[in-house]
């Protein structure tokens, strides 16, 4: 962590992508960058404490936060500005009447007008989700609940929704370079994309925001690696803190349920939860949504790092919610979220039927439309059943909430008494929001709930002895299993891999295959290392695997479905790659005479070669590196087409704008652009690009050099929403750079 300035202002590298500048003679503490968690980063630094003043206990920390340019970067949201302003105006006291925090200065943002526009729209929408009866009623719901709900809405507003411009101000950076005044004779210029210039009187910082394609601004905790079996019903906890913990994942939970496994909700760091506990991201299955709040929501963005679009399970007014706080951050339609995930209605109040699992959401009280979560399957003469209950209120605050006749605010009796009920039903298994304070629960309102098991959760703070006699704490990666798996779910998932990436070829030949033993990574393992011949050939089933070329800058996170050292092993030659387990990882280990066996015997062996060279580059390109597995990598490998263009100023004009087009060595420039523009060199990537993007020139391209470049038609990857989602990131950045 990088400290700089000794004199009036001062700048604080907190991690990548976040820093902190001070200038206390201006009154000024800007946070400098706003990716998820960074008020557990700025925690953990030890730029946000506990102060005492006038008797009244409360934190320290910013009142400004500098944007980035850029909406996503790296993949993740670049600015997620709620939870810092909430720590602004209540923790902080900001808002507060009366609280010697409150000086009458409103938390700031600043950036460019877009973002600034952008994170107003989806604060906004974190406050309060929904805000009319006709938007409610939209989603279905009736007049009568549409009226309910806006109701509860206006108790936990105070009677009133504002707009977020009430309760921050916001300064635009000038776009032309120029200096703009922040507050106090502190001054702000933006030299290029994402880099910023601070100044006061004398003195200045500089402020880089950019984040690399393969950078990752780590964790607030650190988790220890987990090696969790596969278990026909069981539940992981994966989360018990809340957005304030510094010490743990928000809370969450990961469902095993015949194979497949299912996300409740995706919060902060999503990506590195996972990997502790050995889940691969193609092992998704799909997500549970319980509510919009970025302890929630954040991680979102990791669940589009696949091939295949994982399922997105809610109920239409909490999917409604989520999808408008997206459509702000990302400036996209609503619409567009389909082309991410595989949207799926869950009915409120109901049990519904998923592939033998039955789940029944409850609408629970929350100012942004929340519903609860029970799950349950039939075993052994009687249901299993886990109850997920994230964001409660207790039990007298609901009590509390119960309207006068006429009101306009509250919620009615009979509510009140349905969701007292559902709370205390008992359940096998039940993980309980104790966060406390008006919007969330108590551990004491369960003291008579007769489930056979409670786990508390949503809380920063250690269990009290009153509350350990009400339920159990679960740390990060305790499994609770309600059915064990009897029948070897790993080898289940070979055999579906296999079927899968060999449809034509007999049972009898696929059985030489999965007649070979399941094998078992710890993390920081090399499975097959750079320069050796291997003996194997592997099948990853479970966890993440990176593959590296340092000497060539090559990086790649694998998932399960990979096949590993597959040509060398064919070939008996040394490898051209490392492949290290980064999490634990189970794999089936082939030797490489049964492999080779296998596939002269079912003619397979031409098409391998044949394909291997365009599978190969497309592994070592950014935009096809991640995720991809082998079939579907096979599949772009087999309608690839190469363009060769064979003389310098060489131009080409009849290219499909729907198609990616890829550089596989040489270089080029597009036709009437900016001379400001970059070449396009090898690796790099142009094509599909979005609806006004450098609007008025020509889709024409000219060779710098001798260059050869690879064309992908759209319908090889419009599925795919890793490739979509970095389209969107590089072409959102390259428009946003033009504009500045």
């Amino acid at each position: 962590m990088k400290d700089t300035g000794n004199g009036k202002i001062r700048k604080i590298e907190v991690t990548k992508g976040i820093y902190w500048v001070e200038v206390p003679e201006a009154g000024l503490f800007i946070q400098c960058g706003c990716p998820a968690d960074s008020v557990k980063h700025l925690m953990r630094r030890g730029l946000i404490i506990t102060i005492e003043k006038d008797g009244v206990s409360f934190e320290t920390g910013p009142n400004a936060i500098l944007l980035s340019d850029t909406m996503i970067q790296g993949g993740y949201f670049s600015n997620l500005a709620e939870f810092p302003v909430l720590q602004m105006l209540y923790r902080q006291g900001m808002i507060l009447p009366g609280h010697p925090g409150n000086t009458g200065v409103k938390p700031l943002l600043i950036g460019s007008k877009k973002q600034i526009d952008a994170q107003m729209e989806y604060i906004y929408r974190g406050n309060y989700g929904l805000i009319s009866k006709e938007e409610l009623m939209s989603t279905g719901a009736s007049s009568e609940l549409a009226d309910n709900i806006m109701h509860m809405k206006l108790r936990f507003a105070f009677g009133k929704i504002c707009n977020t411009e009430e309760l921050l101000d916001s300064v635009i950076v000038n776009s032309n370079g120029g200096d703009t005044e922040i507050r106090n004779g502190v001054y702000i210029r933006r030299p290029a994309l994402n880099l910023f210039e601070i100044k006061y009187q004398n003195e200045s910082v500089t402020v880089d925001l950019n984040i690399g394609q393969n950078q990752s601004i780590r964790s607030p905790y650190p988790l220890g690696f987990q090696d969790i079996k596969r278990e026909y019903f069981a539940v992981i906890h994966s989360g018990q803190g809340d957005g304030w913990d510094i010490n743990r994942p928000a809370m969450s939970s990961i469902l095993m349920f015949q194979g497949k496994v299912y996300l409740i909700d995706a919060g902060p760091n999503l990506a590195y939860c996972l990997t502790a506990l050995g889940v691969g991201i193609n092992e998704i299955e799909g997500v549970f949504q319980t509510h919009s709040h970025d302890d929630h929501f954040a991680g979102l963005t990791t669940l589009l790092r696949t091939d295949h679009r994982i399922k997105y399970y809610a109920t239409p007014l909490v999917r409604a919610t989520v999808f408008k706080k997206l459509a702000a951050l990302l400036s996209l339609d609503e619409d567009s979220f389909s082309d991410f995930f595989e949207i799926e209605e869950l009915r409120c109040d109901v049990w519904n039927y998923i592939d033998g699992l039955e789940v029944k959401p409850f609408l629970s009280p929350h100012p942004v439309e929340t519903t609860i979560f029970t799950f349950r399957t039939f075993w052994d003469g009687d249901y299993l059943t886990y109850a997920h209950f994230a964001d409660i209120v207790s039990i007298d605050d609901l009590e509390g909430m119960v309207e006068e006749p006429d009101s306009k605010t509250g919620i009615s009796q009979e509510f009140y008494e349905r969701v007292r009920e559902e709370y205390l039903t008992p359940v096998t298994l039940k993980k309980i929001d104790i966060g406390g304070g008006l919007i969330h629960g108590r551990a004491e309102d369960f003291r008579v709930d007769r489930s056979e098991r409670i786990i508390l959760a949503h809380t920063a703070e250690p269990l009290t002895s009153q509350q350990k006699e009400i339920g159990s704490s679960a740390p990060f990666g305790i499994v609770d299993v309600l059915i064990p798996d009897y029948s070897d779910l790993t080898r289940r998932i070979a055999s579906d891999f296999f079927e899968a990436y060999f449809p034509s070829v007999p049972l009898h030949h696929l059985k030489s295959l999965l007649n070979n033993q399941v094998v078992s990574f710890k993390s920081g393992s090399i499975i097959l290392k750079e320069g050796r011949i291997n003996k194997e050939i592997y099948l990853l089933l479970t966890g993440n695997v990176e593959m590296f070329q340092p000497k060539d800058g090559i990086y790649n996170m694998l998932s399960s479905g990979e096949v590993i050292g597959e040509h060398s092993g064919l070939h008996n030659r040394p490898s051209t790659t490392t492949y290290r387990a980064v999490s634990y990882a189970h794999a089936m280990r082939i030797p490489n005479t049964v492999y080779l066996n296998f596939v002269k015997q079912n003619k397979l062996y031409t098409r391998i070669e044949r394909l291997y060279e365009n599978r190969e580059f497309l592994q070592r390109t950014w935009l096809f590196e991640e995720s991809i597995a082998y079939p579907t990598r096979n599949k772009i490998a087999e309608k690839m087409k190469l363009h060769h263009l064979d003389h310098v100023d060489e131009t080409v004009t009849d290219l499909d704008t729907t198609s990616i087009y890829i550089v596989k060595n040489g270089s080029l420039k597009r036709i009437e652009c900016n001379d400001n523009e970059s070449a396009i060199n090898a690796g790099d990537f142009f094509g599909a690009e979005p609806k006004g993007y450098l609007e008025g020139s020509t889709f024409a391209f000219r060779a710098l050099e001798p260059s050869t470049v690879y064309e992908i038609p759209r319908d090889l990857f419009k599925d795919i929403p890793i490739i979509l989602w970095k389209l969107f990131e590089t072409y959102g950045k390259r428009m946003t750079a033009s504009l500045l």
